[in-house]
């Protein structure tokens, strides 16, 4: 910590690397997570690592363990149905908001992310899509000019583009945040709403058939 309480940079960089590891899959969920030998890696001392492991607690993607370890989050099928109910809720708004208040600006930079989204999935780049279709998300709660609305996102934003991370089909995704876009920019509001239950079925099902795969390949490890 710094003196003011802040992060050092350094530790903002440790953080931000093993997020982006997590939530595009490179640190397995259950993976083990041990201070040393992640200083060692990432050519830091163990008190910036230490810090990055207590943010991403707090942000829930790592389990916490005795001592100066920790694994990566497993979510059930619990959690993931939890982290849905609340995501219906802040998106079916946050979208509805975004169609009746964005503005030229705004409208702009989320045209950005499907583009670079679009792009990403043509080109089979996954990490890339998934990160560009977190992005169009969050730029949507920008839209919608609710401050507590963002706040709320903000809280979740680790988890939820954990969930977004799930869906395996990218062009299907894109396309769909490129109809998405077209209702926002015509101020449809009730075919966004439409295409937003939509949207939020398909990202439930393909959360749950992937972590069925993952549970199915776990259990033929073990009786390996």
């Amino acid at each position: 910590m710094t003196a003011s309480g802040g992060f050092t940079p350094e530790s903002e960089r440790v953080t931000r690397q093993l997020r982006d590891e997590i939530v595009d899959g490179t640190r397995r969920p259950g993976s083990r997570l041990v201070e040393r030998e992640l200083a060692e890696a990432l050519g830091v001392s163990r008190l910036p690592v230490r810090e990055a492991l207590k943010t991403l607690v707090s942000e829930g993607l790592v389990t916490p363990r005795p001592r100066s370890w920790a694994v990566v989050r497993e979510f059930t099928t619990s959690d993931i149905a939890d982290l849905d109910e609340v995501r219906s809720g802040l998106e079916t708004l946050g979208f509805r908001l975004a169609a009746q208040r964005h503005t030229r600006e705004g409208l702009e930079r989320l045209r950005a992310t499907v583009d670079a989204e679009l792009d990403a999935a043509r080109a089979g780049d996954a990490v890339r899509a998934r990160r560009a279709a977190a992005d169009f998300h969050e730029t949507v709660v920008s839209l919608a000019a609710n401050e507590l609305l963002n706040e709320l996102e903000r809280v979740l934003r680790s988890r939820l583009r954990w969930l977004l991370g799930q869906h395996d089909d990218l062009l299907a995704v894109a396309l769909e945040h490129e109809a998405l876009y077209q209702a926002i920019a015509e101020r449809d509001v009730e075919q966004v709403q439409e295409l937003v239950l939509h949207h939020l079925a398909t990202s439930r099902s393909a959360a749950l058939g992937h972590h069925a795969q993952e549970r199915a390949a776990s259990r033929g490890q073990d009786a390996s």
